[in-house]
Parts: structure tokens; sequence; C-alpha cells
């Protein structure tokens, strides 16, 4: 039997493949994971570190109100904000990655459900006191990125919390996937009512002292 491609190469081959869905990627990615035809994408236990060290998350348990995950994968992220008290919901376009999720984390408290950023539930619309969104909006082309940028934001309450995790990018290029955020793309996610509590230069998980994650927080008053 073959050895699995690397879910970085079929990235890299699909995203790019039908600009006219270029959502639709994520599905084959996740359906041929499963078959084994490719590595598991995002796959990790635990949460992203620009997550994990965000000073603005409560002590684990002292959480008061909902959160949801932007394009979950196979869960950590949500797993982790559920731990620190937030009824949460997780969500992903691929219903591959969110059955898989689910049984990563059977027995969870995490609602899974699958979900399109580019046309929300009107039920999520303004309901989410904490909105975590990490790498959804830089996988996917720049030809829909103020949709998906809006669709993000639309999911804070009042008085709610956005926070965005995305890769750096000094100019913007079509040289993907993914599709780092310049400064301004950024500072996007701070429309509709939201504004900018902190943005962020982080290093690069793995590689110290490399700058290059933006973590921005945004408010809803």
């Amino acid at each position: 039997m073959a050895e699995p491609r690397t879910w970085q190469s079929e990235t890299a081959r699909l995203g790019n493949a039908d600009p006219t869905d270029p959502t639709g990627w994520f599905e084959q990615l996740w359906a041929s994971a499963k078959d084994g035809d490719v590595t598991m994408p995002w796959d990790r236990d635990d949460p992203h570190p620009a997550l994990a060290s965000w000073a603005g998350a409560p002590a684990p348990g002292a959480a008061d109100g909902t959160a949801v995950v932007v394009g979950c994968g196979l869960g950590a992220d949500a797993e982790h904000l559920s731990r620190l008290g937030y009824e949460t919901t997780a969500f992903d376009i691929s219903p591959t990655a969110v059955a898989a999720a689910r049984d990563r984390n059977r027995g969870s408290a995490v609602t899974y459900a699958v979900g399109d950023l580019l046309d929300p539930p009107d039920a999520w619309i303004g309901t989410f006191d904490l909105v975590v969104e990490i790498y959804t909006v830089q996988a996917v082309n720049r030809s829909v990125r103020d949709e998906l940028t809006a669709g993000v934001r639309s999911l804070v309450a009042q008085g709610g919390t956005l926070l965005a995790v995305q890769a750096i990018a000094a100019q913007a290029d079509d040289d993907g996937p993914p599709w780092p955020l310049t400064r301004p793309e950024i500072e996007a996610f701070g429309k509709d009512g939201l504004s900018a509590v902190s943005i962020e230069e982080l290093a690069v998980p793995g590689v110290p002292g490399r700058l290059g994650l933006w973590r921005a927080e945004f408010q809803r008053p």
C-alpha cells in the first residue's frame, strides 16, 4: 500500500483547483484523510499556543458565557474553551471533519456542527460571547476574504470578544494556500461595531524569535 500523501501537499494541490468553489476543497481533503490517502490535517490535541497563552482567557472553569470556534477541525481549541467553562459550539464546513472531531472527543460538552462561514445559521448571528478564529480565513482564497471576515464578525454578541490568529503577510499576493493576512486585512475584523483591543505580532510556534503571527482581539460594546 502506498504511503499517504501529506495534507500540506494536498492543500497546495486542491486550494486553487476550483476558483468557483473556494471552500469545497476542505471536504475533499478531510475525506481523503479519513480514507487514509492523506495524512490527517491540522492534527493536534493541544490548543493553539496563541490561544493557550491569551491573557484575556479566564481561569479553567471560571468562564461564564458562550463561545464558538470557527473552522474547528479536530476540536483541540474547542475542547480548551470548554474546559475554561464556556458553553462551546465548534463548526467546520467539512462534515467529515466534524464527524472526526466528535469521534475524537466522545462525551465532550462541545456542540460540534457543520456550518458555512459564508452562510452562517441565523441562530448564530450575534450570539457568542467569545468567537475564536484561527487560520480559517487565511486558508481560503482572497477572492472571498471580505465575506469570510464579515462572517466571523457577525457571530459576536453585544459585549462579546473576537480573537483572531492568522499568519502575517507583508503584502497581499495570490500565492497560496495559505494566504496570510496583511495589517489592513487583520484590522478588517474590527468593523461592523467591533473595535480593536490589541493587535500583536507573535513568534511562529516552534520557531522561537521569528515573528510571523497576528493575535488580534476585538470587542463589540
